[in-house]
């Protein structure tokens, strides 16, 4: 399994929200460049970005910002989402050095085109489900659809996702722990690796993830930035679990 640091956008800045409130945002840092070096220093294997502020316009806001990060580390994985509703966002962020786009709003609304992405950028293509009690979110978790998250990636079972990063919306950013149960059903439901997100506070929460053992990765934020959850540790439990 890999621990994956996220770097939050907004307004240019690095933060990180309580359950999706863009009010209740805490910066972190100005420079989303050397917070990224500090991340991979701390053992990284991959970057987690999210344009928040796309994520409620539709569209990427935040793009320089991750422009820079992926030409200043050519060579490591990054993911971005947020605002990322077509082929030519899509193709313009592969195209600046991204290794894999996360299409989460659009995916719900017209899963058209995640199957369209998938044969067009084939292996560079993630879906994001953000769920609060089983239903799918969307819209930067404005709204919150009648969609049970575990049939909507069914219909991504054959059409060469990548993986899925599975967001309990209601833990993230509380440090209350992550929701293994439901993450767990997620992997059960499809043949795709599943990334957790929401609520990963802690190196217990990585053990957990670790001992269900159908879990490909682990998304954390605000733990991280906290020093409540230690990079490099849970990083190398993982590692040393894996042998």
């Amino acid at each position: 399994m890999i621990v994956i640091p996220a770097i939050d956008l907004k307004d240019g800045e690095c933060v990180r929200l309580r359950q999706g409130e863009m009010e209740d945002a805490t910066v972190f840092s100005d420079d989303p460049v050397a917070t990224a070096e500090h991340w991979l220093r701390q053992g990284a294997k991959r970057l987690h970005l999210v344009d928040l502020n796309g994520a409620f316009a539709g569209n990427p806001v935040n793009a320089e910002a991750v422009n820079a990060i992926a030409r200043q580390f050519p060579k490591f994985p990054v993911q971005i989402g947020g605002g990322i509703r077509d082929l030519k966002t899509i193709e313009w962020y592969l195209d600046a050095g991204v290794t894999w786009t996360i299409i989460g709003t659009a995916a719900v609304k017209n899963p058209k085109l995640v199957k369209e992405a998938c044969r067009e950028f084939e292996g560079h293509i993630i879906v994001g489900l953000d769920a609060k009690d089983g239903l799918v979110a969307t819209e930067g978790w404005a709204e919150v659809s009648d969609v049970q998250a575990t049939e909507l990636a069914k219909q991504f079972q054959d059409c060469g996702v990548s993986s899925i990063v599975y967001t309990d919306i209601a833990r993230d950013g509380m440090m209350q722990g992550v929701n293994v149960e439901a993450t767990l059903d997620m992997a059960r439901a499809v043949q795709i690796p599943i990334i957790a997100s929401g609520g990963v506070s802690s190196i217990e929460d990585i053990r957990e993830l670790l001992e269900a053992r159908e879990i490909y990765g682990a998304i954390t934020g605000r733990a991280i930035y906290e020093d409540k959850l230690d990079l490099r540790e849970a990083q190398k439990l993982c590692d040393e679990w894996d042998k």
